[in-house]
């Protein structure tokens, strides 16, 4: 029986890890994912929202200037007869019956105490909210995008472990047959064998299977269907997780959108108590009108210009009613990134351990995969000797296929775990 078996590509590697790095294949999945998946439409959409409001609140700066015609006929109108001579009077009419009015009309905020100024403040906060919940949503897809990426590195692994595993049988079954043909075998060991194979088949068809779904979720997500990966080629910028904790709290996307809404409702805030200050106006107006004395019914020039004092006085406490509401809302807001915060800090620690234990496992189950082999090829020896039955060949190679498979879910385990910190820490990978 020939010497082969199982698989020099699947042992550990372990590489120094200076910055966070990813297969250019996965940043171009990555990539696409953002131009494929609906969800990036619908936010940026809120972008563009959030953009034209903020120059529409920035509208408010300059003045409001209308024209206008205008047409009324009164009737009757008041008017009053005197004399002008003996016996002659003359009717004097205050008013016109045809009334003609044409004028433009300028209005502008002259002062408001800050009140425009904070408006745009908070419209430029909500677009940047905007950015962030796209900034948010690309990092959760990134990591699901990755995940699915070495998931499909895994099954192709674990298929070939598979095929190896198969392979074993079948050639343990060809020396098996020709024992059995020389009369020094039985055939309840040519069962026994062919029983192994198909069980190692049907968890080849459920790893298959595993695999076409997972490339069904990397078209959902990215509109492809293949990927060529075949290592967890994924490495952190560093472990250390007191740089990780302060690397997460300045550039975690959901600790910025916390932020952000934070600054919204201290903006809500000030503008709430600039409500209560008083506005200064100018208006100013010039047009063609008639009515005007001697002459009534002849167009003539007119203009105005004033300015007025605008001052609330009494709103029925609605000012403060709004005001504690979005001091309740910030202090709601402050209350639920601390505790996002809190669970952030947990998280890293849990990605951490994985890392370190897994690492620790992969260190004791190369060993493991060694004596395995070892009991492997004696069994085989002594199976060719007739000392070993196929129940200890069976027992053998199922005992390396196991520490094969436990060496590639530890390497598995470990590169999702640097997935979820990237994710958490808010490390740009693509």
């Amino acid at each position: 029986m020939k010497k082969y078996i199982i698989i020099a590509f699947l042992l550990p590697s372990f590489a120094a890890i200076a910055q966070t790095t990813a297969p250019a294949e996965l940043k171009s999945m990555i990539q696409a994912s953002f131009e494929y998946f609906p969800k990036f439409k619908e936010l940026q959409q809120m972008e563009s929202i959030n953009a034209e409001k903020l120059v529409n609140i920035k509208t408010n700066q300059m003045p409001n200037v209308n024209g206008s015609i205008g047409y009324n006929y009164i009737d009757p109108v008041g008017q009053t007869s005197f004399p002008v001579g003996p016996g002659v009077s003359k009717t004097l009419q205050f008013q016109p019956n045809n009334n003609y009015n044409a004028n433009i009309a300028a209005n502008y905020v002259l002062y408001d105490f800050g009140r425009l100024k904070m408006s745009i403040e908070k419209t430029k906060e909500e677009l940047n909210n905007s950015k962030l919940n796209t900034e948010s949503a690309q990092y959760q897809l990134a990591s699901q995008v990755s995940s699915i990426y070495y998931t499909l590195v895994y099954l192709k692994k674990a298929i070939q472990i598979q095929d190896s595993i198969i392979l074993y049988y079948q050639q343990s079954k060809k020396l098996t047959q020709s024992r059995f043909n020389n009369g020094d075998a039985l055939k309840v060991d040519l069962m026994n064998i062919q029983a192994s194979i198909d069980n190692e088949n049907n968890r080849k068809i459920d790893l298959e299977n595993a695999f076409n779904k997972q490339l069904n979720l990397l078209e959902y997500t990215t509109g492809k269907n293949s990927a060529s990966g075949i290592a967890f080629d994924f490495e952190l910028a560093n472990n250390n997780i007191d740089k990780l904790i302060s690397t997460a709290e300045t550039k975690n996307a959901e600790i910025s959108i916390f932020k952000s809404k934070l600054d919204q409702a201290k903006y809500d805030i000030a503008f709430n108590n600039l409500l209560k200050l008083p506005t200064v106006s100018v208006v100013a107006s010039a047009g063609f009108r008639n009515g005007y004395q001697p002459d009534i019914d002849k167009l003539r020039l007119n203009y105005l210009a004033g300015m007025s004092l605008n001052v609330p006085i009494y709103l029925g406490g609605k000012l403060n009613s709004q005001t504690k509401l979005a001091s309740l809302s910030a202090q709601q807001t402050e209350y639920s990134l601390n505790t996002y915060k809190h669970g952030l800090k947990k998280d890293i620690k849990q990605a951490l351990i994985d890392i370190e234990s897994n690492t620790e496992k992969l260190v004791n189950v190369k060993s493991q995969i060694e004596s395995a082999l070892s009991v492997v090829k004696l069994t085989q020896s002594l199976y060719k000797n007739g000392s070993a039955t196929t129940v200890d060949i069976s027992n053998a190679t199922g005992n390396l296929q196991r520490s094969f498979l436990n060496q590639l879910q530890f390497e598995y385990q470990i590169c999702i775990s640097k997935i979820e910190l990237a994710k958490i820490t808010g490390e740009k990978y693509w």
